[in-house]
């Protein structure tokens, strides 16, 4: 499952518009706008591995890796636009770990200083479409960045086609202990909450395209539906058939 699935998770509410597309200029990323109403409630956003850097007006800054579902609150009326990236590639580009940054949000001056912030902050304010102005922001970040780690994208895609930790480990070439070194700062966390939240995400994919709920969790790896329902409920608060009629 790709980035692309981050924020369909919940189906557009009256309170809110969202759309998104995948990055050109950004591999593996997406971007996405959500116009919030007056008196609406905020979603909220299931994880999922990526990382987003975001933008209100007046405002930047950035949604780090989730281990259970991030709840925003009431939503406060204006747009907001963001960059999804793909996991393991937003910390080369923010210039910080993932792991400083799980189940948090954290404004852009506190990682690229306040002068920066401000001067990008008030360039997305200024754009006619903050989206695309976002948008380059990160693909001249990406420009000066490390080019990507492969490992850690072959890492992504070994765990979400269903492989154990050991068996990618072993796949890549590192020890156990030396992936989990290499996933803290790439992801936020270690290769099995990884594995735990890719595998949530395939579930969900299977549940809504209306796969029943036992053949669901045959289909995307757990022991059986007990297993499911128990993570589903721990990484999101909600049970399954919960997730499925918020859309």
């Amino acid at each position: 499952m790709t980035p692309l699935s981050r924020r369909q998770q919940h189906a557009p509410r009256p309170a809110a518009a969202y759309a998104e597309r995948p990055s050109p200029a950004l591999p593996g990323a997406v971007v996405w706008t959500k116009a919030a109403a007056t008196g609406g409630t905020a979603a909220a956003v299931l994880p999922d591995g990526c990382m987003d850097l975001l933008w209100t007006e007046g405002r930047l800054f950035v949604a780090g890796p989730d281990t259970r579902a991030y709840l925003p609150g009431p939503a406060h009326p204006g747009r907001y636009v963001g960059v999804r990236f793909a996991p393991g590639t937003a910390p080369a580009l923010l210039g910080a770990p993932a792991h400083a940054l799980r189940d948090q949000r954290v404004d852009l001056a506190d990682l690229w200083g306040a002068a920066d912030a401000r001067r990008l902050t008030a360039r997305v304010d200024a754009a006619a479409d903050p989206l695309s102005a976002l948008e380059r922001i990160a693909a001249e970040r990406l420009a000066a960045a490390p080019p990507p780690d492969r490992l850690l994208a072959r890492v992504v895609e070994l765990l979400r086609a269903g492989r154990g930790v050991a068996e990618t480990a072993d796949a890549v070439g590192l020890s156990a202990r030396q992936l989990h070194r290499r996933a803290l700062p790439a992801f936020g966390y270690g290769p099995k909450t990884l594995a735990r939240v890719l595998r949530l995400q395939r579930a969900l994919t299977l549940a809504r395209d209306g796969l029943p709920h036992a053949d669901t969790a045959a289909a995307a790896g757990f022991a059986d539906q007990a297993h499911l329902a128990r993570d589903v409920k721990d990484l999101t608060g909600l049970t399954l058939g919960e997730l499925l009629d918020r859309g």
